[in-house]
């Protein structure tokens, strides 16, 4: 007896390129022999630039700066700053080196930072030294006992900084050719701790083939080459900024533009405008930032052609505006975690809007993905919801000094396991329905937040909105929407967004609460604080403040 086959939710990247075999030092050094004289680094905070030839200069006086002090092949070389040139230094210096750089958070405070230093065992901390109520040199200086492995702590700006760049003059070109034939393409070179919701972070160790494939693949699928200009108001301690940015720009000769030390929508669009930026990164709440500015229209961005929006979903009139008025025509939308180096699935330069707010994207070439039952592991057929794995040369190494934490998401086959719900459509396409976590059970129906949001998105009243379940007694959670309003005079009423719902949603879909709001807890990389957002709900529900 035959049946009718089933196509499943599986499928693998396929290309013409090859993965790149390398070293991050090997691959820079690759660019700045074919473009030496092209513009690697433009920081408008500073007004400092630098050219391919001129940046591998400073990078390898770096390196031989934390050879001289005793920093070796897998020494742990922590960064904790905000967007800057020296970010970038560090990055790749340590590198060069095979010394491992660990991200560090820049809204981390003692406790956390004390954490982090002690369980990657830090050797040299290099860190900003304040950025508006950061005091970065007194916190370093308060968890310094505590942490026994930390030898030094370089404050960027600094006369220590200028002696640590001068440090390495004893160092010759063959010590530091010496050092880097050390290294494997395999080595790890990174360590960013994910965000810890649930008890301490942990630190996803990765290594230069896992960080600078994802980074050229991404560069590749936006078509970029030693012409393009990247604006990056992203994070560099995220995925985001050092990878999907930084990375993607040196493996293809294109330039880094640094707009601000943090998020400024008015700097990023100046920047755009000043420096003819070809892309520019953000997410979608960034993006709305940049279009609610009352003087947008007088920046011009005709430069543009593409650039990435990640970190959460995008609604479609946002989508429109930045194709159409931004001039990003080849936009992308990236999916990914920092598990997976980051990016796992990307929308294309001609796929239509449908695509870019509908999904995120379709799978990178040399990686698989499939969607399992998260119960029994099993591939499910296309259409039907489930979580979602990664497999290939993006999956990090694991979680550093943390093998039992490293077995709960990757599995004996090197599947990592993401925890995020998803969709795969007939046409491979992947639409993330929300995190296994976050998805509501309200009178035992499955509800998926992001359905709800981005029917809610529609409301004319509705600038930005996010669905959390909050506790109840009849049905085990109920459904409430914080909204924010277009205009805070008139924001809509709970019977507004009942009736806006009524025959439009299924009944056990539609908001019982509706909770106002100005702005939503976020993370520095601009994602919204789900369990922060909850608890703020359940509260307001509990007091009584939500309609």
């Amino acid at each position: 007896m035959t049946g009718e086959s089933i196509e499943l939710s599986y499928t693998s990247g396929t290309g013409t390129t090859p993965l790149l075999g390398e070293t991050i030092g090997m691959n820079l050094n690759r660019t700045a022999a074919a473009h030496p004289d092209r513009e690697a680094l433009v920081d408008l905070a500073s007004g400092r630039r630098w050219t391919y030839a001129q940046f591998v200069t400073d990078v390898d006086r770096i390196a031989r700066a934390l050879m001289a002090r005793g920093i070796r092949k897998g020494d742990r070389v922590g960064i904790w700053a905000v967007n800057c040139p020296e970010w970038l230094l560090v990055q790749y210096a340590t590198a060069r080196i095979g010394a491992v750089m660990v991200n560090i958070n820049p809204s981390y405070r003692t406790h956390e930072l004390a954490y982090v230093l002690r369980q990657s065992g830090v050797r040299m901390l290099i860190a900003s030294t304040e950025y508006k109520s950061s005091d970065y040199r007194a916190m370093a200086r308060e968890v310094t006992g505590e942490c026994p492995q930390l030898l030094e702590t370089v404050h960027i700006g600094t006369p220590y900084w200028e002696v640590l760049r001068n440090a390495g003059a004893e160092i010759t070109d063959e010590q530091l050719k010496a050092a880097e034939a050390l290294l494997s393409c395999d080595d790890p070179v990174n360590i960013q701790y994910t965000s810890g919701t649930t008890g301490f972070p942990k630190g996803a160790t990765l290594s230069h083939h896992n960080i600078l494939n994802n980074g050229y693949f991404v560069g590749e699928l936006l078509g970029y080459s030693q012409h393009d200009r990247i604006c990056l108001p992203v994070p560099f301690y995220h995925c985001f900024g050092m990878v999907m940015g930084n990375l993607a720009a040196t493996s293809h000769g294109a330039c880094v533009v640094i707009p601000a030390p943090s998020f400024e929508p008015a700097a990023s669009l100046q920047a755009v405008q000043d420096e003819r930026c070809t892309s520019l990164y953000g997410v979608p709440t960034m993006f709305i930032a940049e279009l609610g500015l009352p003087d947008f229209g007088s920046y011009d961005l005709t430069s543009l052609r593409t650039g990435i929006m990640a970190g959460s979903p995008c609604p479609v009139e946002v989508m429109k505006r930045v194709v159409a008025e931004m001039h990003m025509e080849e936009v992308a939308i990236c999916y990914g975690m920092t598990e997976t180096s980051p990016v796992s699935t990307q929308t294309r330069t001609d796929d239509d809007v449908e695509r870019r707010t509908g999904t995120v994207g379709r799978v990178l070439p040399h990686l698989e993905v499939k969607v399992v039952d998260p119960a029994s592991g099993v591939t499910l057929p296309r259409g039907e919801p489930g979580e979602l794995c990664t497999r290939g040369y993006s999956v990090m190494l694991g979680y550093w000094e943390e093998p039992e934490r490293t077995a709960e998401v990757i599995d004996a086959s090197r599947w990592m396991h993401t925890g995020d719900l998803a969709v795969m459509r007939e046409d491979g396409y992947l639409a993330i329905t929300g995190r296994i976590k976050d998805m509501i059970i309200r009178g035992g129906e499955n509800v998926y937040p992001r359905e709800i949001e981005e029917f809610l998105y529609t409301h004319a009243k509705v600038s930005d909105v996010q669905v959390v379940g909050v506790p109840d007694e009849r049905y085990g959670e109920e459904i409430m929407a914080c909204i924010i309003p277009v205009d805070p005079g008139d924001p809509p009423t709970r019977e507004e967004i009942t009736s806006f719902c009524d025959g439009r949603l299924a009944h056990f879909k539609v908001p019982r609460y509706v909770r106002v709001m100005t702005e939503f807890p976020m993370t520095v990389s601009g994602k919204v604080r789900k369990i922060e957002l909850r608890q703020e709900a359940m509260e307001a529900s509990a007091a009584g403040t939500s309609s």
